[in-house]
């Protein structure tokens, strides 16, 4: 069994910025050295003084880079790069490089190929015939459009064996290609600030998924939704696992649909899964046992594998009501929720279940009365009239990161209420929290139903509960790490 190996690609304008990123003190074991990015390029510079093993690239327009010169030109620099001694020279399998690899005997080379649409339907074929060439490695880095791409790689990368090799799958559904390299056959990932579709921060990459820990055996864990990239689950999770010394991983999956998702959880193995939109409530046909919260809302969103089969959890509704509980609970509050989608499913539960009188109030009248009839509550106007209620919660997306400006409701809505709720999380101080605060109101953010949930599906899986302050923690580190302006709840 081998260890991950993590490539950082370093893809700079001028030579001065490449050669200091190049050597930046940043933990990666080799550095890939974009030259087709560089505007003042000198290949003795880019190679000179050099901390790391580097792979040396120059990627023209016609595979997805920056080089316009000819293609002579081109040659000319990669073949210079390997007379210097470079580690590894990255060279096009349409390139033309026969004579090249020849002379160099497949030494020193990664012959690639990219495809930035699709995941092709000859890519076995295709590598058959890249491995053919002789080169020491073969890399293939291809569009994710389904987690059965993600599937097709995972069994390309069983099927190579010894042979060195690295597969990418791009976009954000290929996440787990870059994160579980070894499931993948892969001598190394590649991490980097975007250079490519879906890759991953250095930072992320080693801290928040701990990827050179990963092995074959490491119990893989994730969550499942689309879109998935902006979920924080990852970030707490994996702390957990880390604080605790467990010797498991938690992912984002994305996919195309539900059995689309099932087909590539169990392929690769997946223990657990948290659940978010659109995955709720379609994944039910998939399960064995449901809780009765399960039952109750009708969708769960926490997975675990049990013997042959998938059981399924709610910890939504509890939550949502943890934060509720510590101030007294609910028993009697009049209730009004604002919207009726999935969340509002969830939370018009909870507070039923708790002893509320629930109100929804929602646009979609169609939707609000099916939420209403679930629970036992009624419809209401919208927005609400002040003072109508003593419990406000806003399960829409208005005011989520980056229309940090907008708000479910006016604020004289908020006038002679006694406490709001938001379920957006980020930003955590949102204009309809800050209104809020300014009608008086106390004030509860989404980021503490967010842990809340989250350390229930913690304790299901591991059968130990971390604290709300690591996961909380975890969270806002994670927020903070993306530049989106949140500010601490």
């Amino acid at each position: 069994m081998g260890t991950v190996k993590i490539c950082l690609t370093v893809a700079e304008s001028s030579m001065s910025e490449l050669r200091t990123n190049r050597d930046s003190n940043h933990g990666a074991d080799l550095v890939e050295l974009r030259l087709d990015t560089v505007r003042d390029l000198d290949v003795d510079g880019a190679l000179s003084d050099r901390k790391y093993p580097v792979i040396v690239t120059c990627r023209p327009t016609w595979e997805g880079g920056k080089f316009e010169g000819s293609e002579e030109e081109r040659h000319a620099i990669l073949r210079k790069a390997l007379q210097l001694g470079a580690e590894w020279v990255d060279l096009e399998w349409k390139g033309e490089f026969n004579q090249l690899i020849t002379e160099r005997q497949g030494r020193n080379i990664v012959l690639s190929m990219h495809d930035f649409k699709e995941t092709p339907v000859d890519l076995e074929e295709r590598y058959s015939a890249m491995r053919h060439c002789g080169t020491q490695v073969v890399k293939i880095a291809v569009a994710c459009n389904s987690g059965s791409d993600v599937v097709r790689l995972l069994r390309l990368g069983r099927a190579t064996g010894p042979d060195q090799v690295v597969l990418v799958g791009m976009g954000q559904i290929g996440s787990p290609t870059r994160l579980l390299p070894l499931h993948f056959g892969s001598c190394w990932t590649y991490a980097g600030e975007g250079v490519a579709p879906g890759q991953l921060p250095l930072k992320a990459m080693v801290e928040e998924f701990r990827c050179r820990e990963v092995t074959n055996s490491t119990k893989v864990y994730g969550v499942a939704g689309a879109p998935i990239a902006h979920s924080l689950s990852p970030a707490m999770h994996n702390r957990g696992f880390e604080f605790f010394g467990r010797d498991a991983v938690y992912l984002p999956f994305e996919a195309a649909g539900v059995a689309d998702l099932m087909e590539l959880v169990q392929e690769l193995g997946v223990v657990g899964l948290s659940v978010t939109a659109p995955f709720k409530q379609a994944i039910l046909p998939y399960l064995g046992d449901i809780d009765v919260v399960g039952e109750g809302v009708g969708a769960v969103n926490t997975l675990k594998v049990v013997g042959d089969r998938w059981n399924g959890i709610n910890t939504d509704v509890p939550g949502f009501l943890a934060p509720l509980e510590v101030r007294g609970g609910v028993r009697g509050l009049r209730a009004s929720v604002l919207g009726a989608g999935g969340s509002a499913r969830a939370v018009a539960f909870g507070l039923a279940r708790g002893g509320a009188e629930v109100t929804i109030c929602s646009r979609q009248e169609s939707r609000a009365k099916t939420v209403a009839e679930l629970v036992g509550g009624r419809i209401g106007r919208l927005p609400p009239e002040p003072a109508s209620w003593d419990l406000l919660v806003n399960t829409t997306p208005v005011g989520t990161y980056p229309n940090v400006e907008e708000s479910p409701v006016d604020a004289g809505s908020l006038v002679g209420g006694k406490t709001v709720y938001d379920l957006v999380y980020n930003p955590g101080r949102t204009r309809f929290i800050r209104e809020a605060v300014d009608a008086g109101c106390e004030v509860i953010s989404g980021l503490e139903m967010l842990v809340a949930q989250a350390l229930r599906q913690f304790e299901w899986w591991c059968g130990v509960s971390p604290t709300v302050d690591l996961f909380r923690k975890a969270a806002l580190e994670a927020l903070a790490s993306r530049s989106t302006g949140s500010q601490e709840p």
